[in-house]
């Protein structure tokens, strides 16, 4: 369901176009089809291309839509990034991002207001940097890339099946054709259907027990009212109410021209059919009786159209992302990432930027391994990346539990303890890095199995 819906100057899209030869190794011979064309999807592809293999994305979705609201990556995400076109990607993103260099991340008290402490934003590196930005125009400038430097993109082709064979993987579309490859990557999402293909049942979700009211919206209203226009008139700005079993996160961007709001609560809604509907400020202004009146404020300014009410799931921790291996039916040829292998609560703000790691270590895994090992490469990957992406999955329920469950008391006497963590050992990974020193000798170990 469309979040919110904006669109990048395609005159602007034209002058930051950048040369289509990326730095690229010899031609593997390995056909990598590829299954959805979001985050995660694109960057395998593109680390394809710079691996040496021949990527083929095929997406459910007819035509490219600029969709979506916030979305955050993390330095080990800007690490990534700052490798494509010679750092060119970064500074393209850079332009659409919020720049909290100067404000940092004000975090109130949800009753009083009151500012408990400032968060001040680490020193930028140009080379690792963070992004927060809509997602919809971020995803813009990685699917562009990916057309330049010349992945093939299917716009408009839904995959209804999956096959293998000892020598081969595919799809079957909707109209009964099939495409063939070396190996399939199911980058499908929350909702995968080669999750169930790989797992050899299906992998129902559950309620998290938690959902976000989000929206995304100009400042217009929020700049005719004294009380909200501060908001927007002095830069970006980021600040977060935190409160029982609830947080309120509310920023603006480019300058203040756009305000964007989430807000986590209880909730044990239904979510056998769906779990994304449109949101309802009443809905919203109930959870927040006896907060702060800024935040209530900020809701009123809120348009009611692009108001999202979205229940979060949650999964347990898959057995196996790769077929034929473990307890899992196949021939190893089919693997799951991002979304589609382990889901994220968003206050992890690592979803996406795991995605992107996720499809960093299978390029470099297949050319590692080569076109006569791919159930090597893809045993390797689970190996490589199982234990890491569990620990961070796990981060999203601790920095919510200290949010939810504050200590007052002790954030009287430590402010610090209610900051939003910065863990090195997830930021400062680099997966690329780490990847080709490892797996060789991981591809060795699993291929004897």
């Amino acid at each position: 369901m469309p979040l919110h819906a904006t669109r990048i100057d395609a005159s602007k899209l034209s002058k930051m176009a950048v040369s289509a030869t990326p730095d690229t190794k010899p031609k593997t011979g390995i056909k990598v089809i590829i299954v959805g064309a979001g985050f995660g999807g694109l960057t395998a592809a593109i680390e394809c291309i710079r691996q040496g293999h021949t990527p083929v994305i095929y997406e459910s979705f007819p035509q490219l839509k600029i969709l979506g609201d916030i979305i955050s990556f993390g330095p080990n995400a800007g690490r990534i990034f700052y490798r494509w076109a010679d750092g060119e990607i970064v500074e393209r993103m850079r332009a659409l991002s919020i720049d909290l260099s100067s404000y940092g991340f004000n975090i109130h008290k949800y009753d009083t207001g009151e500012i408990v402490i400032n968060q001040k934003t680490p020193p930028r590196d140009p080379t690792s940097p963070g992004f927060n930005g809509h997602r919809g125009e971020l995803h813009e400038i990685v699917f562009r890339y990916a057309e330049e430097i010349g992945v093939e993109i299917h716009l408009g082709r839904r995959v209804e099946d999956y096959f293998e064979t000892e020598k081969s993987a595919g799809v079957v579309f909707e109209d009964g054709s099939k495409a063939e490859g070396d190996i399939v990557i199911g980058s499908d999402g929350v909702r995968s259907k080669a999750r169930t293909l790989v797992l050899g049942y299906e992998d129902k979700p559950k309620s998290s027990g938690y959902a976000v009211f989000r929206a995304w919206f100009s400042n217009k209203d929020m700049m005719a009212d004294p009380e909200t226009k501060q908001f927007c008139e002095n830069g970006d700005t980021f600040n977060g109410w935190i409160g029982p079993d609830v947080h309120f996160l509310f920023s603006t961007l480019k300058g203040g021209s756009d305000c964007c709001w989430v807000l986590t609560h209880r909730d044990e809604a239904d979510i056998t059919e769906s779990w994304s509907f449109p949101g309802k400020l009443k809905d919203v202004l109930k959870v927040l009786q006896g907060w702060d009146p800024t935040c209530t404020k900020i809701v009123s300014k809120t348009p009611e159209d692009v108001l999202v009410d979205w229940k979060l799931v949650y999964r347990d921790p898959l057995p196996n992302w790769v077929s034929g291996y473990g307890s899992a039916p196949g021939h190893g040829r089919i693997c799951l990432l991002g979304d589609a292998a382990h889901p994220f609560l968003p206050t992890s703000a690592q979803g996406a930027t795991q995605a992107l790691e996720d499809g960093v270590a299978i390029a470099i895994l297949l050319r590692q391994a080569g076109k006569g090992n791919i159930r090597g490469a893809l045993r390797a990957y689970q190996e490589i990346r199982y234990d890491r992406v569990k620990k961070v999955q796990k981060t999203g329920e601790t920095t919510r539990d200290m949010w939810h469950k504050t200590d007052w008391d002790k954030v009287k006497s430590n402010p610090e303890s209610i900051q939003l963590p910065r863990e090195n050992w997830i930021f400062g990974f680099d997966t690329e890095k780490h990847t080709e020193d490892v797996g060789d000798a991981v591809i060795a170990s699993v291929s004897k199995a």
